[in-house]
């Protein structure tokens, strides 16, 4: 029984956990270090000495399942609306010559995508803020940018 759980039972749930507090923490080196905690305490009140080595081997494990949770994360999360045209209340308006040259960036990015932001941009949500430019003829762009 003592076999089952060190090289069955508490691998899988070390995968398992690892995934849930990568999610709620986002920090891989975090992750294992709190798992390292965790095994430490157990290896000296449950087993002995011994169990250092799982303790290590179970850490790393949490470590390498952290770092392709993140990496999922990451890439389910690139799928965000870059710019769309809208309004909502967190609205930052850039008026000055810098706010101009940074928008004249900004804008050559959203010129080289092929994002099409109608169908996503959802302005009345709170992770969304836009950003009010003005050229110098007075035009007003509007582009509709997620928070990370």
């Amino acid at each position: 029984m003592n076999t089952l759980l060190i090289f069955f039972a508490l691998p899988i749930a070390t995968i398992i956990l690892a995934i849930v507090l990568e999610k709620l923490l986002r920090c891989p080196v975090l992750t294992a270090a709190t798992f390292f905690a965790i095994y430490l305490i157990v290896a000296f009140a449950i087993f002995d000495a011994s169990f250092l080595v799982f303790v290590i081997v179970y850490t790393v494990l949490a470590y390498i399942t952290a770092v392709i949770a993140e990496f999922f994360f990451t890439k389910c999360k690139k799928k965000v609306c870059i710019s769309c045209n809208c309004n909502a209340n967190n609205n930052i308006e850039l008026s000055n010559e810098a706010a101009q040259n940074i928008a004249a960036r900004v804008a050559n990015i959203l010129n080289n995508t092929n994002n099409n932001c109608n169908s996503c941009c959802n302005c009345n949500n709170n992770s969304i803020a836009t950003i009010n430019v003005r050229n110098p003829n007075g035009e007003q762009t509007t582009w509709c940018c997620r928070r990370k």
